[in-house]
């Protein structure tokens, strides 16, 4: 008979989940991870991964249609989007494969099924097909630790309920069969804004739709204004300070009547309408309640070790709540079996969780906004450099962008920084690792950028706050 007992069993194999489990193998917990539909979770294969690889295409399909500004010609240029898709996918059913060789390498154990708690360090798991090779299946299984990590799934808005065919959550507009002309995207965060950067390079008429009065609203003002004049001359038109009150279904396409305010409405009809209003925790059918594990607002409460209020349940990534991203989940996961197995790793802090949208032009931030840093009383210098002032990004043919660094003016502790432009989702994490190490601008200035890179417009922003910068 199969083993059912462990020293841990991880609910969920995203990225917080597997990654949790590989850590506790690794540290001589004898561990499980249990998963009902793919190994690698929504981020893998149908958020963060796939969604780079339709983006990738989009890219290249845009440089090919300015090949002349290169000195280069392409003629004829088209796109295949079966292809396109298909490409897609196969880039996430590859990771998902070698996620499974990871576990397996590993020794952890693959519970393939929906888990349900049914007593402090007991679980009953409900068998799903399909399973990867080598899993077990359904049954009741027990450990001295139960981790929780699955994850989350879009919010749905009452009476605009996805259907698959004309009103579409993210895992409907990854997989079109086929490309629509026109399209409403409902909701500006980093899902919104990335599919719609996608459809309008793809030649989609574009309607972005955000309740707030900034798109990116998580985003630093001024960043978020200078992607939203890049969508629009893109062509993707942008309603701020709007919501979509109704949708009615034809029998091809939708009519969204747009409330913008003031009692002003606005009717447009579309193919496809998206849904991107954020997402909500998996908290449903866990057994959660009956154990008196605390829930707020669909999340699962838990401190900055991943416990919850019940001994030997803990939770990690989107369910453990915002921010919901697949890089915090992997390093709660970290942080929570470091502790279980008897260790004292730094409770996990959010504010220097960088985060990456990946449209055209891409965005990225770490800590503070201009705003919330005047918010909390601080003194601060603020740095700016454009990217036109950079040599490689002209080179490139990206002189559009901007970064923009914040820090304490009396101590010189970097408490923010913002960018906007080409690879700045590569550039971030320069200054993520210094604020780790709590850099000084003196640190960063004194640091030797090579040039010709992107990166000199992060040196030169740190200068700029110092009234130092030199190529502007």
């Amino acid at each position: 008979m199969a083993d059912t007992s462990f020293d841990l069993i991880v609910i969920g194999a995203g990225p917080g989940g597997y990654v949790a489990a590989i850590r506790a193998a690794q540290l001589g917990l004898k561990t499980a991870v249990v998963d009902r539909a793919h190994l690698g979770g929504i981020c893998l294969n149908w958020g963060c991964i796939p969604t780079k690889a339709l983006l990738r295409s989009a890219e290249i399909y845009d440089h090919m249609q300015h090949a002349g500004a290169y000195g280069l010609s392409a003629e004829g240029v088209g796109f295949d989007l079966e292809a396109v898709v298909k490409r897609s996918r196969g880039v996430a059913g590859q990771l998902s494969r070698g996620v499974d060789g990871l576990l397996k390498k590993n020794k952890v154990t693959v519970i393939w099924g929906e888990a349900k708690l049914t007593a402090p360090g007991k679980i009953s798991v409900t068998a799903a097909e399909n399973g990867p090779r080598g899993a077990l299946g359904g049954g009741d299984y027990a450990a001295k630790h139960i981790i929780i990590a699955t994850g989350a799934r879009p919010r749905v808005l009452p009476g605009i309920e996805p259907d698959g065919a004309l009103i579409w959550t993210y895992f409907d507009a990854m997989v079109p069969k086929v490309m629509p002309k026109s399209l409403v995207v409902m909701g500006s965060g980093a899902i919104g804004v990335e599919f719609a950067s996608f459809y309008r390079t793809m030649g989609a008429e574009v309607t972005l739709v955000e309740v707030l009065p900034q798109i990116l609203p998580v985003e630093d003002e001024e960043i978020a204004a200078h992607a939203r004049k890049r969508f629009e001359k893109q062509g993707i038109r942008i309603l701020t300070g709007a919501k979509v009150a109704k949708v009615e279904k034809g029998t091809d396409s939708i009519t969204a009547t747009i409330d913008l305010g003031g009692g002003k409405t606005e009717s447009i009809t579309a193919d496809r309408l998206i849904s991107a209003v954020g997402v909500v925790g998996n908290i449903e059918n866990l057994g959660l309640e009956a154990l008196g594990v605390k829930t707020d607002r669909g999340i699962v409460v838990a401190d900055g070790l991943g416990r919850t209020n019940v001994p030997g349940i803990y939770a990690i990534g989107d369910v453990a709540g915002p921010p919901m991203l697949a890089h915090k989940a992997e390093h709660e996961g970290v942080v929570c079996v470091e502790a279980i197995a008897g260790g004292h790793p730094h409770p996990i802090d959010k504010a220097k969780i960088p985060g990456c949208t990946y449209c055209n032009p891409q965005i990225a931030s770490v800590g503070l906004t201009e705003a919330k840093a005047k918010e909390g009383g601080r003194e601060i210098r603020v740095g700016r450099f454009p990217f036109i002032g950079n040599g490689k990004a002209i080179a490139l043919g990206e002189p559009e962008g901007l970064v923009k660094t914040i820090f304490d003016a009396k101590t010189g502790q970097l408490l923010g920084a913002h960018l906007v432009g080409a690879e700045v989702t590569e550039l971030i994490q320069g200054f993520v690792i210094a604020m780790n190490l709590e850099t000084t601008e003196e640190e960063l200035i004194h640091a030797v950028f090579p040039h010709p890179t992107l990166s000199e417009t992060m040196h030169e922003s740190v200068l700029n706050a110092y009234g130092r910068a030199i190529h502007i």
